[in-house]
């Protein structure tokens, strides 16, 4: 039984106070009290005392252990963040912060059913794209905690996915023909922009990826043997600062042939670029000297080579593609001009798990293809 004691404040007033105990912790071992103070009586103190042991005994000695969603998502990302890049670490908190918390966060989650998880996944169905990608870092949360044993199944295994509809229409590839890819070089030209020249070369004639490109130091061109050396990538780390990390693959740490002229065209943006920059106080001389750089001799922009490419699709009225679409491109010539599958999957640095991506990307066919293999088809059984 617990005692009630008296007590006198700051400013003289008597007051009486009491300590119960709760049980012991089952997570700690360790034993819980709770304290309460501040009553004018005794008789006060002892009615309220009275009703808190009977709380206490009804609920087995234990303190209410409601746990929201947003608190056990806060336990997950600690121990998420221990095993992805920083880069990946910002996009799931970027996903989890804009569209998973505002829907499941001040949730109990053990109160969280597949009812209303299906009912959130069909509004998200219904805003964008990326809805399953959503649903599946909520189901990571809801699994850690199943092993923390704080709900007793994870909702999101039992809801039923929306799919959706084939629109009517003929779906647009995000690559250009050789055709479509040389009349956008009739119009980016040395002359009109050498550096954009150069970048939007590179990313054609290499098929690296557009991170891998806006890392590239001097000292990853080898002007004697015509290579290209893949060893990083720029990336948005946490904060949206950006940052260098190496790929995420060992097949991504690769070494890219290139022809002739695509080096010599990186020889002329180099020596622009040191007269350039020489004029505006910088020495470019330095081993780690990016090739395409800001005008404060920074890491230049995400969005910079996709701003110089929307600029140049307006002007040429060519379909839109992404600058990812330069990767396919490449990987679609290559196709066409006869390189193999496996050494194309070489030069985009594709690693065995990302096989399918490769020949998804490298099967693409153009119109004239279709129209080339119909012919060989009708040469072979016509033959005499």
């Amino acid at each position: 039984m617990a005692k009630i004691k008296k007590y006198t404040t700051k400013t003289g007033k008597i007051r009486y106070e009491f300590q119960v105990y709760a049980g012991v912790d089952s997570l700690t071992g360790r034993q819980k009290t709770t304290r309460r103070r501040g009553f004018k009586t005794r008789k006060e103190a002892s009615i309220v005392l009275s009703r808190l042991e009977l709380e206490i005994e009804k609920r087995g000695l234990q303190e209410d252990e409601r746990r929201f969603f947003r608190d056990v998502c806060a336990e997950w990302m600690e121990q998420y963040r221990l095993t992805v890049r920083e880069s990946t670490l910002e996009k799931t908190q970027r996903i989890i912060n804009i569209h998973v918390l505002p829907a499941f966060g001040d949730m109990v989650i053990n109160n969280i059913t597949p009812n209303v998880c299906q009912k959130v996944v069909n509004k998200w169905f219904l805003e964008a794209k990326s809805y399953k990608k959503w649903l599946n870092y909520a189901s990571m949360i809801f699994d850690y905690a199943l092993r923390a044993e704080y709900v007793g199944r994870n909702p999101c295994t039992l809801v039923t996915m929306p799919r959706v509809q084939e629109q009517a229409g003929e779906k647009l590839e995000n690559f250009w023909t050789r055709d479509e890819l040389n009349t956008f070089f009739d119009y980016v030209t040395p002359e009109r922009d050498v550096e954009q020249f150069t970048m939007f070369r590179v990313l054609a004639y290499s098929g690296i990826r557009k991170g891998e490109l806006l890392a590239l130091t001097w000292k990853d061109i080898n002007f004697e043997d015509n290579t290209l050396r893949v060893n990083k990538t720029l990336t948005q780390g946490l904060g949206g600062k950006l940052i260098v990390q190496p790929p995420k693959s060992r097949a991504g740490r690769r070494t890219i042939d290139l022809d002739d002229s695509t080096m010599r065209y990186l020889r002329q943006w180099k020596g622009v670029q040191r007269e350039t920059f020489l004029g505006m106080g910088f020495n470019t001389n330095n081993v780690d000297q990016l090739v395409f750089a800001s005008n404060r001799n920074h890491f230049r922009s995400m969005n910079t080579p996709t701003k110089w490419l929307n600029k140049a699709i307006k002007a040429t009225g060519l379909k839109h593609i992404s600058i990812h679409g330069f990767r396919h491109t490449h990987a679609s010539l290559l196709y066409q001009s006869g390189v193999g599958l496996k050494e194309t999957q070489q030069r985009l640095g594709h690693s065995r798990a990302d096989s399918s991506v490769t020949l998804d990307v490298y099967t693409h066919t153009t119109e004239q293809q279709n129209v080339a293999a119909l012919q060989r088809f009708e040469n072979y059984v016509e033959a005499k």
